[in-house]
């Protein structure tokens, strides 16, 4: 693990890298040269602690500056936004030199300053992704003096462990990352876990995380699980090797913008039908993120299992009672069975929000006029 010695350290060599490199070439601006007149230092404040959104949310990453003494010409001040990952690395989110802006990557489109006055580095990104969940570096320059400050922005969500149908232990770190994004999560931090675990979370098999560790959280000991007698906690493995390694996967996913559904019928159906059942409802078979999104946010509860997209079968339950799968609220899974023989309901999501037709749907016509979020039954892709 970097220490914060080395962090600092590393921080120093990127912020002189930064002065010696050109801006950015395809605009035409110059690197940046030093003033003949001594300039005072720059002084970047940025909020404590953490920011808060959820997924398709809008946020700003509050950064603020100004100089000793206050002598900075406006137009050569150089304001940058970088992500930090958590192995160090930096990735280019947003850069601006007077009236000169560029926004890099997936951020285009996306982020911009929020220009709420003089001295105010601030940025606001809009529709909010899975994978902007992190640590931002804010960073402003004039001339040779820069100061850099940091903001994290977390998202409300809900962690999950997962396994494909290969079953437990299958997947090395890449398979565990895509096993994650097709279920329409990211690989969770150790901090989500953390706060999972805090609010309940318990699950015997360990399972990689998103800076390449392997966790797994025990709130009740118990001897199948590192015994009996070991406190309660995250337990963790350290870092494992990436590609030789295998474990489960703990997935993060946030809140989605629709509603994920029990699809009404008549009779049960094996997996293809079910697929074809979505389909013709206007909808796609929900993916496992999906379920726990809906079981979090629209507190979607149902005593039925169905298909998922993996082609498990699950179902969630916010308030448990008999005959519902234990004494827990959860999303129960009953694992993978038979694609072409078992019969089962299944759980769907529409392919636009809101839906413009009349649905066969568990809840959906009444989410259409004020109704009991309990009753409200669905969720697009």
């Amino acid at each position: 693990r970097v220490t914060p010695c080395v962090q600092t350290y590393l921080l120093v060599l990127k912020a002189i890298a930064h002065d010696m490199m050109t801006l950015f070439s395809p605009m035409g601006i110059s690197r940046f040269c030093p003033s003949e007149d001594d300039t005072g230092a720059v002084i970047v404040q940025t909020a404590p602690g953490k920011v808060v959104t959820h997924r398709g949310g809008t946020i700003t990453l509050p950064c603020r500056y100004h100089h000793e003494p206050e002598t900075a010409d406006p137009s050569r001040i150089r304001i940058k936004w970088t992500k930090v990952t958590d192995t160090f690395q930096f990735a280019d989110v947003f850069v601006a030199l007077g009236r000169q802006q560029r926004v890099f990557g997936p951020y285009r489109g996306r982020v911009a300053l929020e220009q709420a006055g003089p001295g105010d580095a601030s940025v606001v990104i809009h529709n909010v992704t899975l994978q902007d969940y992190g640590r931002y570096e804010c960073e402003v320059t004039n001339d040779m003096e820069d100061d850099t400050g940091f903001v994290s922005l977390d998202l409300e969500g809900v962690v999950f462990p997962y396994y494909p149908r290969l079953g437990r232990y299958k997947l090395n770190y890449h398979e565990a990352e895509e096993a994650c994004k097709q279920q329409d999560a990211i690989l969770a931090s150790h901090s989500q876990l953390h706060k999972a675990w805090l609010e309940g979370l318990d699950w015997c098999n360990a399972g990689w995380l998103e800076d390449g560790s392997v966790q797994y959280p025990i709130s009740h000991p118990r001897d199948q699980c590192g015994r009996k007698e070991t406190p309660a906690g995250v337990r963790n493995y350290g870092y494992r090797h990436k590609e030789d390694e295998r474990y489960d996967a703990f997935c993060f996913t946030s809140k989605l913008n629709g509603q994920v559904y029990f699809l009404k019928r008549f009779k049960k159906v094996n997996y293809p039908e079910a697929l074809k059942a979505c389909q013709r409802d206007g909808s796609a078979v929900a993916k496992v993120g999906q379920l726990f999104a809906a079981w979090r946010f629209q507190l979607l509860d149902r005593c039925e299992a169905g298909w998922v997209e993996d082609g498990s079968i699950r179902y969630p339950i916010v308030n448990p009672r008999a005959r519902c799968g234990g004494s827990e609220p959860g999303v129960r899974n009953l694992g993978f069975p038979d694609k072409k023989f078992r019969l089962y309901g299944v759980y769907c999501f529409p392919l636009a929000w809101p839906p413009t037709a009349a649905k066969s749907r568990v809840g959906l016509a009444g989410a259409l006029r004020p109704t009991p979020l309990w009753m409200v039954l669905c969720f697009p892709q």
